[in-house]
């Protein structure tokens, strides 16, 4: 009887069916807000990246492995491809910036009974998907130093926008799902 108990945890642990609908409807309406809302909600310039906020608050709300992280990173770089942009770079910087929301997951970061979780990792994962699309796109053009600094204010606001966003959708996504 424990046995059975102990196959039936272990197969809890893995990738639910319920994990991989959210994953693929979040990572779908990351997709379509960015080529309907996208241009229409900016700040300043500034505007959220609704592909990185939707695998963020998918890798959130899943809590997958590391390698399903990045196959949630993959996934969003190759919708990226069908997105006005620069492509392939989207496969790179999205696969980083999954696989850093894959790790910051596991940190508990709280202050009082304030999970602030969601907020860091979401920060730090748009800032070095946004800075490993910003240097590789430089390095393939051959731009000037001058001009991938000009890239860092946009990736920051780009990333506190995510930011709040995120935190703003996670709480009540979280308990819907029951999670």
């Amino acid at each position: 009887m424990a046995e059975k108990r102990t196959i039936a945890q272990e197969e809890k642990k893995g990738f639910s069916v319920q994990d991989l609908i959210v994953v693929a409807v979040l990572l779908a309406a990351g997709a379509v807000l960015k080529l309907v809302v996208g241009s229409v909600v900016n700040f300043f310039g500034m505007k959220p990246n609704f592909v990185i906020a939707s695998y963020c608050l998918a890798i959130l709300l899943t809590r997958p492995k590391l390698y399903q992280s990045a196959i949630i990173g993959l996934l969003a770089g190759a919708i990226c491809q069908f997105l006005p942009g620069t492509p392939w770079l989207n496969l790179i910087s999205e696969l980083v910036g999954a696989v850093a929301m894959g790790l910051f997951i596991r940190v508990p970061m709280k202050i009082g009974k304030f999970d602030v979780n969601p907020m860091v990792s979401t920060f730090v994962s748009t800032v070095l998907s946004g800075g490993t699309y910003t240097v590789c796109l430089f390095a393939f053009v051959k731009a000037t130093t001058e001009g991938l600094v000009a890239y860092v204010p946009i990736v920051l606001c780009t990333a506190l926008i995510n930011m709040v966003l995120v935190q703003l959708l996670y709480l009540p996504l979280r308990k819907v799902l029951g999670k």
